[in-house]
């Protein structure tokens, strides 16, 4: 009886107003990955907060790295189209190589900085991206204590990573973490000071 009240309370949350509809925005299953939703799970509302992005293939719905399209009178969790900006990352993400390229993969979707439009583009897979279950995550992830939206999520990882970069000399935005000098323990020392960064910033740093 408490679980429910608790999926109840949830729910109310997430504007979803029952505990079957709790269910349906999860796909039945909850969310997985750090909040990602299956795709293919059809929803009633989309969670606020998000962004509505138009592009050549249709209406999207971003909200923290879930993408979602119109279905009828409801929505229907799907992957974005290659192509589309988005202005900030989701919570959750790895920052992975290829060919001296950063890449932010998140939910199995690449995305790629892009200076020109100051946005991330969403990308197909880079060549050797097959290879990308061995590559060690470069980052951490955030759970917002306080209601931090989106937007002040992905200010505060940029301001603490550049905090932590000058800390350390490690960066580990370029390749070997900055250059030949950087120390073994830097990479470790880096998400220390990430961390501690965060935490004092209203996040739980796994």
């Amino acid at each position: 009886m408490k679980k429910l009240a608790k999926i109840a309370l949830v729910a109310a949350c997430l504007g979803l107003g029952s505990v079957s509809a709790f269910a349906d925005h999860f796909g039945g299953g909850g969310p997985h990955g750090g909040g990602f939703i299956s795709r293919g799970a059809v929803v009633r509302s989309v969670p606020h907060g998000g962004y509505e992005i138009n592009h050549s293939t249709g209406r999207y719905w971003y909200h923290g790295g879930n993408w979602y399209a119109p279905h009828g009178p409801r929505w229907i969790v799907v992957a974005p189209p290659f192509g589309v900006f988005v202005p900030v990352l989701p919570g959750f993400y790895s920052t992975v190589w290829f060919g001296g390229v950063p890449y932010y993969y998140a939910n199995d979707v690449y995305y790629s900085w892009r200076a020109d439009r100051n946005a991330y583009e969403v990308v197909p897979p880079p060549e050797g991206a097959s290879e990308s279950a061995s590559v060690a995550p470069l980052d951490v992830y955030i759970y917002p204590r306080n209601g931090q939206t989106e937007v002040q999520q992905s200010e505060d990882r940029y301001q603490c990573h550049r905090w932590a970069a000058e800390q350390t000399h490690f960066d580990p935005t370029r390749s070997g973490g900055g250059g030949a000098a950087v120390s073994p323990t830097g990479r470790s020392d880096y998400f220390r000071a990430m961390s501690a960064c965060l935490e004092g910033r209203g996040y739980t740093v796994k």
